[in-house]
């Protein structure tokens, strides 16, 4: 066999070989395999997808956790402030209540034997406890009330109007003197919702609400379920399961309302 010949053959083999090659990568003698090829693509996608989709969730949830303590620490922060208000208010509130006592002392003094300025200091003491300007003291009744065991329907918390119609009620059954959580009850006293607080002339009230009324014991317990109010808290309680208690009490002292006061009005004989 010349040279000649020997090459061509070999020119032919590589040819051939590579002939062979591209028709086994283009007809796979396993048909399943031109399927298989490009689901492997896909499963990197959905890999990557779902690594993705994770990253992101953890860093949702981790930043909801590293927003925790400071939402924690602002609220403790401004319940911390609320108790300081509510301190200073005290403090003021006894302050007032001081000088009160002390105005009392120099008017008494400064009417002398006057005996006209006399009889309408009589006519001013008089009316002082029913206005709220006077601490009273006396038997009646207390009423107890709080959220139902497990307030989580609609109507199974105590608001701002459900105190209303208690203490109305209790006016109308004869009360004399009403104080709420120690707040005693005035003409200009407005018992109001802010948020989720109750608040009796803007100072929020804690549970268990307490309301006390001065008046006959037992005419008072007698009359208070056939009025409005009575009528207002059975249902409450029947209906809500809102808890209410009324029970007599031998001796209670209301405080006077130390935010009562005539600053421009005056008094005519």
């Amino acid at each position: 066999m010349s040279p000649r010949t020997r090459a061509l053959r070999a020119v032919r083999r590589v040819d051939e070989s590579m002939n062979l090659l591209t028709d086994l990568s283009r007809d796979a003698l396993d048909p399943g395999y031109r399927t298989a090829a490009p689901r492997r693509g896909r499963w990197w996608v959905v890999a990557s997808a779902t690594v993705v989709i994770g990253l992101m969730i953890g860093g949702s949830v981790g930043e909801r956790l590293r927003a925790a303590p400071a939402e924690q620490q602002e609220r403790e922060q401004l319940v911390q402030r609320i108790e300081q208000a509510n301190a200073a208010s005290d403090a003021l509130r006894a302050r007032v209540a001081t000088l009160n006592a002390e105005n009392k002392a120099l008017s008494d003094a400064a009417l002398g034997n006057d005996p006209a300025a006399v009889a309408v200091q009589r006519q001013i003491d008089a009316l002082a406890p029913a206005t709220g300007m006077q601490a009273v003291t006396g038997p009646g009744v207390v009423l107890v009330a709080d959220d139902a065991e497990s307030p989580v329907a609609s109507g199974s918390k105590v608001v701002d109007v459900d105190l209303r119609q208690a203490v109305n009620g209790l006016w109308q059954a004869g009360a004399e003197a009403i104080a709420v959580n120690g707040h005693r009850l005035s003409s200009r006293t407005a018992i109001r919702g802010a948020g989720d607080a109750i608040t009796v002339d803007y100072r929020s009230l804690t549970q268990p609400y307490r309301i006390e009324a001065i008046g006959d014991p037992d005419g008072l317990l007698r009359a208070f379920p056939a009025t409005g109010g009575g009528a207002w808290w059975a249902y409450l309680k029947q209906n809500y399961g809102i808890r209410y208690d009324l029970s007599t009490a031998g001796n209670l002292r209301l405080e006077a309302d130390p935010g009562l006061g005539l600053r421009v009005a005056e008094t005519k004989p």
